[in-house]
């Protein structure tokens, strides 16, 4: 049993989208306390921004006829497609960036899908479980005045569960920004449910990504 894990949260402590991922982490070990774990934090050891465009031109020629550049790019494609092919289950931890997906997510993404076996309508993935762990620092909810403004969840969904097929899971926790930004200060209460509500939810999914042992 193995898990895979991304981070593209550019904080390590006091991240609110590691401290989600980390319990659905440990819901997961509980099923097998020794089973491993490959980490990726794309956050803080980002992904080159010129490597999709090396790796797409590189595919196209070849190996002999590839430039350095192109040779380290598509050989960083297969890579990041053999650790997601490889694990059991995955894990992503995203946080909501200016409104929009991460850079190092989305470059992530792009680097991913150039690996020939990851084109569109790949099967490689289907069925496999993941759970995405989101967080935004405000509220982003029906009514609020910012509905509508997060630009990253529905993007997110579409790409790990519609085009690579996943079984995914969403863990999704607002106002994390509470107690760090004071005019958030009054939503204390509320964010603190959310909290909770966000914090059950990945225990809950955590147990989900274990596999399903038969009885004999």
């Amino acid at each position: 049993m193995s898990l895979f894990r991304l981070d593209a949260s550019i904080r390590i402590d006091g991240s609110a989208s590691r401290e989600i991922a980390d319990i659905v982490e440990e819901e997961w070990r509980a099923g097998d306390p020794g089973a491993e774990v490959v980490s990726r934090h794309i956050g803080v050891e980002p992904i080159p921004a010129t490597a999709w465009a090396d790796a797409v031109s590189g595919s196209a020629l070849p190996e002999s006829q590839r430039t350095a550049e192109q040779s380290a790019a598509t050989a960083l494609a297969t890579a990041l497609v053999d650790e997601l092919d490889d694990a059991d289950a995955l894990l992503f931890a995203v946080p909501l960036y200016n409104y929009g997906v991460s850079q190092h997510f989305k470059t992530y993404v792009d680097l991913v899908i150039a690996d020939p076996r990851m084109a569109p309508g790949s099967t490689l993935l289907a069925g496999k479980p993941a759970v995405l762990a989101t967080v935004r620092g405000g509220n982003y909810a029906a009514g609020a005045p910012r509905e509508g403004w997060d630009h990253a969840t529905a993007w997110m969904r579409r790409i790990l569960g519609d085009l690579w097929g996943l079984d995914l899971r969403v863990v999704e926790r607002e106002l994390t920004l509470v107690g760090v930004n004071p005019a958030l200060d009054r939503f204390t209460a509320i964010a603190d449910d959310l909290r909770e509500q966000a914090e059950a939810a990945a225990r809950e999914h955590g147990r989900a990504l274990r596999p399903i042992r038969l009885a004999a």
